[in-house]
């Protein structure tokens, strides 16, 4: 294991080049005297590696033997790297000068606290929030995840409205601040999942053992999104599908469970039809297809569910204690601040 200093920023590249080459030098940049940047590399085919080795000697890479998506990717690169704090960063993410301080200034100010997200606003669109975290994340009482400045596919304007810090229920992966021992103690991302909402999960394990993920908008990064793969692809369909079953089954207490998943069947069996509504056939097949993967799945998240359950297990914070569905596409709520605080844990 490589001594890395207190703060290791990883970086997961796959045939990235072009972001690196975009992305990586205001990295660098920023990060200097803070922390040390490293780059591990998902076996790519391009010539990213030969591009990072003749352009930034100063940036350790960890090459890594196969392409098992983002949870494998960081797990086997993470056990390589000795931190105190790691920072996980997306290849298409810009950072800002005062990125990384305020955040560890947090961590080491609460020790409960176990990850931080800076608030992430789209880089093709800078006065809007982005997509893929936000100003942090939430789950409803169905498993849906949602975010502060986003809910399904609206995405707000960022007018100050999410600038205190504040706990929410999970941070996301596009730059997610982490401890370093917790993140080992968690096991890490869990590899079944292979890619989407392995975050989620992550976070809500940590939340079970009585740790809080924090959002913190004095640090602020814009992510372009979609760059290892588009918003919208029937791949990125089935894992989020797919993905969200599998850990709310192995997340959620015990008691109402069964009755969720059957929910969540319905639920997921509308959006199926209305994308095939809408034309969209290969969208639906993923979703069918999520959810038999998700059947076949069952007997080996019940073990990890079981594993987690030997833990002296707290209440997880942060949840949205309504539809999000409902109140999304029945009671035409798109914003975060139309839902009641009332209404959370």
């Amino acid at each position: 294991m490589e001594e890395a200093g207190r703060v290791a920023v990883i970086i997961l590249n796959w045939n990235g080049k072009k972001f690196l080459e975009q992305f990586l030098p205001k990295v660098c940049a920023c990060s200097a005297g803070m922390a040390n940047v490293y780059v591990a590399d998902n076996a790519s085919t391009d010539d990213s590696v030969a591009y990072l080795q003749s352009s930034f000697p100063d940036v350790k890479i960890i090459i890594n033997p196969k392409n098992g998506g983002f949870a494998y990717g960081y797990n086997a690169s993470l056990c390589k790297i000795k931190a105190e704090y790691y920072i996980l960063l997306n290849s298409d993410v810009e950072v800002t000068p005062d990125w990384i301080e305020p955040i560890i200034k947090l961590m080491d100010a609460d020790k409960s606290v176990g990850a931080v997200q800076p608030k992430i606003k789209s880089f093709t669109n800078p006065g809007y929030f982005e997509y893929a975290g936000a100003a942090g994340g939430f789950i409803d009482v169905y498993g849906y995840p949602f975010c502060r400045g986003r809910i399904f596919d609206t995405i707000e304007k960022d007018e100050k409205q999410y600038d205190s810090v504040t706990e929410i229920f999970w941070a996301t992966g596009a730059c997610l601040f982490i401890r370093a021992d917790l993140y080992h103690t968690l096991g890490g991302f869990d590899e079944d999942l292979f890619s989407h909402q392995e975050e989620i999960d992550l976070c809500w394990r940590m939340k079970l053992l009585g740790h809080k993920v924090m959002y913190c908008p004095t640090s602020e990064v814009m992510h372009y999104g979609g760059g290892m793969l588009p918003k919208s692809n029937p791949f990125k369909t089935y894992l989020n599908f797919r993905n969200n079953l599998i850990i709310l089954c192995k997340n959620h207490p015990s008691g109402t469970l069964a009755w969720k998943i059957f929910v969540r069947m319905v639920l997921d069996g509308i959006a199926a039809f209305r994308y095939l509504l809408m034309g969209d056939s290969k969208d639906t097949l993923a979703i069918l297809r999520g959810h038999w993967h998700f059947y076949l799945s069952i007997p080996k998240t019940l073990r990890k569910r079981k594993a987690l359950k030997t833990h002296n297990l707290k209440p997880a914070t942060c949840v949205y204690k309504r539809s999000i569905v409902k109140k999304y596409f029945i009671q035409h709520k798109r914003y975060f601040s139309d839902l009641n605080p009332t209404d959370f844990s």
